[in-house]
């Protein structure tokens, strides 16, 4: 296999798609693998919450919010006068706080006293969380009712530091999370399936919909199950189940399935990264690639006059082009082989990952490439 070397990003790209058309060929050796029913669906109902809430930042080593802050000192200000102190709004220094919005998500059947991270963001003008804590925040769904309450301190994951001329940053500084900061303080409402389930695929297609009714009713040995639409299977709960919901749904989410994909090619012209599925198929087509390489070089030369004489001194230019043509070969695909086979095939005549997404756009118009192209 040939390559050419080029910028880093090409060649960062050049590994990752290496290593993902090893996996693909590892992968195609055989059958499709069987997954998890809980891996590629879902139950109706058995869904998180978000939670949303508004909160205050302390003891930020002045990297707070500036002086624009003005919501911020009123909020201070009120929150110190429901601790029983009177402070104005305008005798705050906000520098070492900031406000922040504090986000969370409530998980399917949580219980009171169950611990969850809240991530916090800052409002204003802050340059930095590092260091602060978070105070009491309720977290409100969108019922508006309080579910949970995050405080504690805040992770950022990173760290900044200023000088007299220079600044030193790592990762973002504004964003961080509370690690088992939010504590929930209400149940959420159990309510379990009766006789009928619902089946939603994260990915709806008629065939995986079909097999996973089929494996299910083989499963337990009844037709319980029916594919609805690519995305909805519903199946009945047998008798012996219904004062045991819990260890049916256990089986029926432990169901092996062989799920159904499309054909498509995911690009990133950016990185040179190509990614493509077992599906992928190509008609008989002939392929020719070759780069043509041009390069202008400017070299300026300066013209002096004979000593004594009546000449002035001028810049000549003077230019110089190359031009190289990679002398590749015509090579012919034959009709149903993977693209696996294509990809082999033209390493062979030295296509580099950023040269391959062009013959795979060409394959595409020229209507030799049966799967759908994805640019990232």
């Amino acid at each position: 296999m040939t390559f050419r070397a080029g910028s880093k990003s090409q060649r960062l790209g050049f590994a990752v798609y290496t290593v993902l058309l090893l996996l693909f060929f590892c992968g195609s050796i055989s059958n499709a693998a069987e997954v998890r029913l809980k891996d590629i669906a879902h139950f109706e109902g058995f869904r998180p919450n978000q939670l949303i809430g508004y909160g205050v930042i302390v003891g930020l080593d002045g990297t707070g919010d500036g002086t624009r802050g003005g919501f911020t000192r009123q909020i201070l200000s009120n929150m110190m006068y429901k601790l029983g102190v009177t402070i104005p709004a305008s005798a705050i220094q906000v520098k070492n706080t900031a406000t922040v919005m504090v986000t969370a998500e409530l998980p399917p059947f949580a219980k009171a006293g169950t611990r969850i991270d809240a991530v916090v963001s800052s409002l204003a003008d802050a340059k930095s969380l590092q260091g602060g804590t978070l105070l009491m925040t309720p977290l409100r769904a969108a019922s508006r009712e309080i579910y949970a309450v995050a405080q504690g301190p805040v992770s950022i994951g990173g760290f900044g530091a200023a000088g007299g001329g220079a600044t030193v940053q790592q990762n973002h500084l504004t964003v961080g999370v509370a690690v088992n900061g939010a504590l929930i303080e209400r149940d959420l409402p159990l309510n379990l399936p009766g006789r009928v389930l619902k089946l939603h695929l994260y990915h709806p297609d008629f065939t995986t919909a079909h097999r996973t009714a089929e494996s299910i009713n083989k499963h337990f040995q009844t037709d319980m199950s029916t594919a609805v639409d690519p995305s909805e299977i519903r199946i009945s709960v047998p008798e012996e189940f219904h004062e045991n919901i819990v260890e049916f749904i256990y089986q029926v989410e432990n169901v092996k399935v062989e799920p159904d994909t499309r054909a498509v090619v995911v690009m990133n012209e950016r990185t040179g990264t190509v990614v493509m599925g077992e599906n992928v198929r190509v008609s008989t087509v002939a392929v020719a690639h070759g780069n043509l390489n041009i390069v202008i070089r400017e070299t300026p030369e300066v013209s002096q006059p004979e000593p004594f004489s009546e000449g002035t001194t001028v810049v000549v230019p003077r230019t110089d082009i190359y031009v190289t043509e990679d002398n590749n070969k015509l090579l012919l695909v034959p009709e149903g082989v993977t693209i696996g086979d294509v990809v082999r095939a033209l390493n062979a005549i030295g296509v580099t990952p950023r040269d391959l997404i062009s013959v795979i756009v060409a394959l595409k118009e020229a209507g030799a490439l049966q799967a759908d192209l994805k640019f990232l």
